[in-house]
């Protein structure tokens, strides 16, 4: 589902402040009025590159919105709520479509915006991430136990090379470890004390048996758990001997608070997840909406 609401009635941990939401979102966008009935965004149509249909992530100042998939309401978002991120963070096509159920006031910002306000407040990619996050772990609970039926798993996309060599020499050759094939790194359920950034070999990312998605070289994961405190979602197996950086919480949130391109590449990182999982949802939920075939006997 292509949308994120305040978990703050949900999870009293949650990082998200309606207001600092509001003072970042004016950093780079304009309020515009949106009149009821207006679609603000479609999922998106197969062969539609997104260069011409860019994604935006919303704030919604006022008034209410309904977010539709394949025709049947799934959520509504409210005054204060941010709307619209996982395909504009992981630049994935939309999951749903949202529609103005009254007269509206947005903010929107595409991906210039984003990142310039992000310049000038990195620490609201920590608030983001969590309510990211938060969406992300609805995702899985919904799916439940995983379906051999389930299209594979992911490529998890690298980090910049500059920045990955940055973090390196930031972190010291005391943040290096290595791991041979086969070796558990972390374990779902287990809480989490220290994000991984791949140098050398590749990670298979598992929930249940199922693998989700694999990190090669550039690739980080583990990131999650250190933002909301909270258990593992999933088990990482070297796949391959590895060599990996590890990050502390502390050193997390240190570079994610003045780091705009960090924090970007983490939002993406959680982006590309969490609409990878929206579209698992989705073809799961369609192979169970499809009538059986039955076969005529000859």
């Amino acid at each position: 589902m292509d949308t994120t609401s305040p978990r703050n009635s949900e999870n009293p941990s949650s990082l998200y402040d309606p207001a600092v939401a509001l003072d970042f979102f004016q950093l780079a966008g304009k309020p515009q009025k949106i009149a009821k009935g207006t679609t603000i965004f479609s999922e998106n149509r197969k062969g539609i590159p997104l260069l011409l249909m860019p994604n935006r992530i919303y704030l919604l100042l006022e008034g209410k919105v309904e977010v539709v998939a394949k025709g049947e309401p799934i959520a509504t978002i409210h005054s204060g709520e941010i709307f619209g991120e996982m395909a504009s963070m992981g630049q994935m096509p939309r999951s749903a479509s949202a529609v103005a159920k009254s007269d509206c006031r947005v903010v929107g910002l595409d991906d210039k915006q984003f990142r310039a306000a992000l310049g000038r407040n990195p620490g609201f990619a920590l608030m983001l991430m969590s309510i990211m996050i938060g969406r992300l772990r609805d995702t899985i609970a919904s799916l439940g136990e995983p379906d051999a039926a389930d299209a594979g798993w992911r490529e998890a996309a690298a980090l910049d090379s500059q920045l990955l060599a940055d973090l390196a020499q930031t972190l010291g050759p005391a943040a290096r470890f290595r791991y041979e094939a086969g070796r558990i790194i972390m374990r779902e359920g287990q809480l989490g004390v220290a994000l991984f950034a791949v140098l050398e070999g590749r990670v298979a990312i598992r929930i249940g048996d199922s693998v989700v998605e694999k990190v090669g070289p550039g690739g980080i994961f583990g990131e999650m758990s250190l933002v909301e405190r909270t258990p593992r979602l999933a088990t990482a197996v070297a796949e391959t001997d590895c060599a990996l950086l590890a990050m502390s919480r502390h050193m997390f949130l240190h570079l994610v608070k003045r780091s705009p391109k960090f924090g970007a590449a983490l939002l993406k990182a959680v982006g590309e997840r969490a609409a990878f999982m929206a579209s698992r949802r989705a073809e799961r939920s369609s192979a169970a909406e499809a009538p059986a075939v039955r076969l005529s006997p000859a």
